[in-house]
């Protein structure tokens, strides 16, 4: 059966989809079988996967609603390498019309069931927000794999996170874990990242990934180009250190 890892932060602009397209990359190069879900009405990672999301004409917004099956709307990214169920603005729409539909928190769980065996990865890539959508993610994960720069205000949304995630354990998904925290876009140089990294093993231990995801241009250039950093220049920082956080994540 396949590990589902959530990838989320509440918090934007932490590297989120960067880490779920890159690691998703990372891990179908060790030739693992990889699905990558976007659960983001922006729709950047289908975009970072080289899909057209203005194009598409079924998306997850139709497995949340049970219109389509997950074997309906996935499609293999432009690398070939890993499998994606995109997502575009229309998915936006299925925040209001899940409300008042039954195991409204389980749609993407029930949805996956049927495919699980297909991989050995399924990545999903949450909305930077604690809504219905990030919901039916940490429902259907196994895990949750936070990524986040080493800033103050970083602790403080952390501790939030935390809660959501005993909440749902609670009441919704006994089996989800905190699978590891991910220090992205980091300086070394930085006073305030050493000290908030430091902080951060200190408070959670093992569950602190060893590997690091740098500052780096070639990461951020990436997307643009519609490819994983690790088929844009693999030589980089940056896909270096997203191949050594999926060799982590494989012995794990």
């Amino acid at each position: 059966m396949a590990k589902v890892l959530a990838i989320t932060n509440q918090k934007g602009g932490v590297g989120k989809t960067t880490t779920t397209v890159n690691l998703a990359a990372s891990l179908a190069a060790t030739k693992r079988r990889v699905l990558l879900i976007d659960l983001d009405p922006q729709g950047n990672a289908t975009m970072g996967c080289g899909v057209d999301k203005m194009a598409l004409t079924q998306t997850v917004y139709h497995v949340l609603l049970e219109e389509k099956s997950i074997a309906e709307v996935r499609v293999t990214n432009t690398c070939g390498k890993f499998d994606l169920i995109p997502a575009n603005r229309e998915l936006a729409g299925a925040e209001v019309e899940l409300v008042d539909l039954p195991h409204r928190e389980k749609r993407l769980k029930n949805a996956l069931a049927n495919i699980e065996a297909d991989y050995d990865f399924v990545l999903i890539d949450c909305p930077p927000a604690l809504n219905l959508l990030t919901v039916n993610g940490l429902c259907a994960a196994h895990a949750v794999m936070i990524p986040m720069q080493c800033e103050y205000y970083a602790l403080e949304g952390l501790s939030d996170l935390v809660q959501t995630i005993k909440r749902v354990r609670a009441s919704l998904n006994p089996q989800l874990e905190i699978e590891g925290l991910l220090r992205t876009m980091f300086d070394p140089r930085n006073t305030l990242a050493q000290q908030v990294s430091e902080q951060l093993q200190r408070h959670f231990g093992d569950k602190v990934y060893r590997t690091v995801i740098p500052r780096n241009v070639r990461l951020a250039e990436a997307p643009s180009y519609g490819v994983p950093v690790l088929y844009h220049d693999k030589t980089s920082k940056g896909a270096q250190a997203y191949l050594a956080l999926a060799g982590e994540l494989v012995r794990k």
